[in-house]
């Protein structure tokens, strides 16, 4: 989906159970008035500890394409990208927060990466062109990815003035990001954020 002259507009309420931990709920809405599933919706407050790389993070090229089309992590994770294909793969990034190239390598052959600075990293195949995904490292634990609805839910968001920020490949802004301030109530509180491109 190609969206020119975006307006988006992110509805987001804030109901608090406990004084001190509000769940979150944000709906992302394009300028046609549809959800946009597919975008990386992260909440950043002051004082809330960045997660850590917890388990194993994985990046297949599967059917000629990334799988999941989009991984979020955290900070200092290292991710495998595995060849489940019977063709051979170049992965490759491009991306400010990370730059990297995987040398062609063929089936049941896995390559690793460590990610260490927050940002999107756009992923591409050298031989595939039509294969494209993304790994996001976040420094918040309060990061998801928008379903079909175009809705992500925060459990355990401590009030106070943060920074929402949405990713999305159709935001005609440098990194595709579009960031607004966004107030978390502790007692509950219902706020529309507007982002323009």
């Amino acid at each position: 989906m190609i969206l020119r002259h975006a307006l988006f507009s992110i509805a987001a309420l804030c109901t608090a159970g406990v004084a001190s931990a509000a769940p979150v709920s944000i709906q992302v809405i394009g300028p046609d008035g549809r959800p946009l599933s597919g975008a990386v919706v992260t909440l950043t407050l002051p004082g809330t500890p960045a997660p850590t790389p917890r388990g194993t993070y994985r990046v297949a090229q599967q059917n000629i394409a990334f799988d999941p089309k989009v991984l979020i992590v955290p900070v200092g994770a290292q991710v495998s990208f595995p060849n489940l294909d019977r063709v051979r793969h170049h992965v490759y990034s491009f991306s400010p927060a990370k730059k990297f190239d995987l040398k062609l390598y063929g089936r049941d052959d896995s390559r690793s990466v460590t990610f260490d600075k927050p940002g999107p990293v756009a992923l591409g195949c050298n031989i595939h062109d039509a294969m494209n995904g993304l790994v996001y490292v976040t420094a918040t634990p309060f990061a998801a990815v928008a379903d079909g609805d175009g809705r992500v839910a925060f459990t355990g968001v401590g009030a106070g003035r943060g920074m929402l920020t949405v990713w999305h490949p159709s935001i005609r802004k440098s990194g595709n990001t579009l960031s607004q301030p966004l107030a978390v109530g502790a007692g509950g509180a219902a706020s529309v954020v507007r982002l323009r491109p």
